[in-house]
């Protein structure tokens, strides 16, 4: 396969990864940056089937919400593939709640990243 290709299936995961680092930071406008207007963002609460926030208005209003909740939010990444346009995140999730307490949970995040930009994201949690 040439380069040229294998960029291409290649592209979505940079954008993944990107993405991560700009949470990691606690980023948000990094984190907007990569996403399109029309992105769509499943998030994994409340269980069982989590809250859908369409459009990048409510998903900048749940990432600002989020860490002014978690402002110590930090995302390891365990491992990580794609194909094409799509990309899926295996990941530890760590945070202290408001007691000084650590926690975190383990999930998944399957991404479709189109022109560059994460249009998609839905996570599942374990447990």
């Amino acid at each position: 396969m040439s380069p040229i290709r294998l960029s291409r299936f290649e592209s979505a995961i940079r954008t993944v990864l990107d993405f991560h680092e700009a949470f990691n930071r606690r980023d948000i406008t990094g984190m907007l940056q990569l996403v399109s207007d029309d992105c769509s963002l499943e998030n994994s609460a409340p269980a069982p089937d989590g809250t859908v926030y369409s459009g990048k208005e409510a998903v900048t209003l749940f990432w600002q919400d989020h860490f002014r909740k978690s402002p110590q939010a930090h995302i390891e990444i365990e491992e990580i593939f794609g194909f094409g346009i799509r990309c899926v995140v295996r990941w530890k999730y760590d945070w202290v709640d408001g007691t000084g307490k650590k926690g975190h949970v383990r999930g998944v995040d399957l991404f479709q990243v189109k022109n560059g930009s994460i249009c998609e994201k839905l996570s599942y949690v374990k447990g």
